[in-house]
C-alpha cells in the first residue's frame, strides 16, 4: 500500500515547528522536523516568510515527493473550521486578526484551492499527542495545559477531545476564565510572569529566559514570581479538574521547562484541595503536538 504523507505544523507565539507526517502509520518523520523562531507580531508577510522556510525545509529533508494536506496546530481564539485567526489583544499574531490562514498557506506554497488544510487548537494537539504517547492514558480522563506566550488547555476523555458540555469550560479553554483582577492568562503566561517581576523589582525583562536565569541565580523576586505562578495555576485548574473528574494532568509549553521552580507550590495546592491525580511534565512538547496533529488526519 502506498504511504500517504502530510505536512504538520505546530505554531506558537514565537515559533513554528514543521514536519512531514506519515499518515498511513501515524508517525512523524523525525528527520524532517524543522523549527524557526520569530516575533509573531511582525508583519504578516514577514511571519509567513518564516513559515514558508520551515515547511519547505521539512519537505526537502523528508525527501517526500507528494503531500496530501496540512494540519496546523494554532493557538486560540481561532475559527478552526474556517481557518481564520481571531487573536486580538494577546501580544501575538496581532496582524493576523480576521485573516484566512488557509488562503495564506495555499498562496505561499502554491497549492490548489482544494488542497486539504486542517486546523486544531495547539493545546489539543499537544494533549492528544501526550495521550497517544502513553497508551495507558487512552482509558483516562486527562486535562492538559500549555504554558508559554499564552495559556492553552484541553480536556480528553478516552482519547477524544471534549470542548463542550457542562463538564468543561466554554470551548475547553481556561485562558479567559475570570481570575483575580483580570483573566487567567494575565497571571499564568509569559506576560504574567514578566509583569509580576516588574511589579516586584521595577526591572522590565525582555524574555522568559532572563527571568529563569535570575531565578536559578536565587534572585528572590524571580523565585517569588515562579512560586506565585504555581499557586495561581493550581487555583485556576482545581475547579476544572474536579468538575471534569480528571485522572491525569499534563503540563507542557516552554514555561514547563522551569517546572522545578513552580511545581512545588502547585503540588502543595493540589494536595490541599484533595485532588488525587497524576501530574506529569512533558519532556518533548513539539513532538507531542505534531503527533497529536497526525492523530486527526485521514485522507
Amino acid at each position: 500500500m502506498k504511504k500517504v504523507y502530510a505536512i504538520g505544523m505546530d505554531v506558537g507565539g514565537s515559533h513554528i515547528t514543521s514536519a512531514i507526517v506519515d499518515v498511513t502509520n501515524m508517525e512523524v518523520l523525525e528527520s524532517s522536523i524543522h523549527k524557526e523562531c520569530f516575533d509573531s507580531n511582525l508583519s504578516v508577510n514577514e511571519v509567513m516568510d518564516f513559515w514558508e522556510k520551515s515547511i519547505r525545509l521539512s519537505l526537502i529533508k523528508s525527501e517526500v515527493e507528494e503531500v496530501k494536506g496540512i494540519t496546523v496546530c494554532f493557538p486560540g481564539p481561532f475559527d478552526y473550521e474556517n481557518g481564520i485567526s481571531m487573536i486580538k489583544g494577546q501580544d501575538k499574531y496581532e496582524n493576523f486578526y480576521g485573516l484566512n490562514i488557509s488562503d495564506l498557506l495555499r498562496e505561499r506554497l502554491s497549492f490548489s484551492n482544494d488542497f486539504n488544510i486542517f486546523f486544531e487548537n495547539d493545546a489539543v494537539c499537544f494533549g492528544k499527542g501526550e495521550v497517544y504517547k502513553d497508551k495507558m492514558n487512552l482509558s483516562k480522563k486527562v486535562m492538559a495545559i500549555t504554558l508559554g506566550t499564552g495559556l492553552g488547555s484541553c480536556f480528553i476523555d478516552k482519547g477524544a477531545s471534549i470542548s463542550s458540555g457542562i463538564l468543561v469550560p466554554t470551548d475547553g479553554e481556561i485562558w479567559n476564565l475570570p481570575f483575580k483582577n483580570g483573566i487567567a492568562e494575565d497571571y499564568v503566561s509569559l506576560r504574567g510572569l514578566l509583569s509580576k517581576y516588574f511589579a516586584l523589582s521595577g526591572i522590565q525583562l525582555e524574555n522568559g529566559l532572563e527571568l529563569y536565569d535570575r531565578a536559578i541565580a536565587e534572585d528572590k523576586d524571580a523565585l517569588q514570581v515562579f512560586e506565585e505562578m504555581g499557586e495561581d495555576l493550581a487555583e485556576i485548574v482545581i475547579p476544572c479538574l474536579k468538575k471534569f473528574s480528571a485522572e491525569h494532568f499534563i503540563i507542557g509549553g516552554k514555561i514547563a521547562n522551569s517546572s522545578a521552580l513552580f511545581l512545588p507550590t502547585f503540588n502543595k495546592k493540589i494536595k490541599e484541595a484533595g485532588c488525587e491525580i497524576g501530574i506529569q511534565v512533558s519532556s518533548d512538547n513539539e513532538d507531542a503536538a505534531l503527533l497529536g496533529a497526525a492523530s486527526m488526519l485521514s485522507f
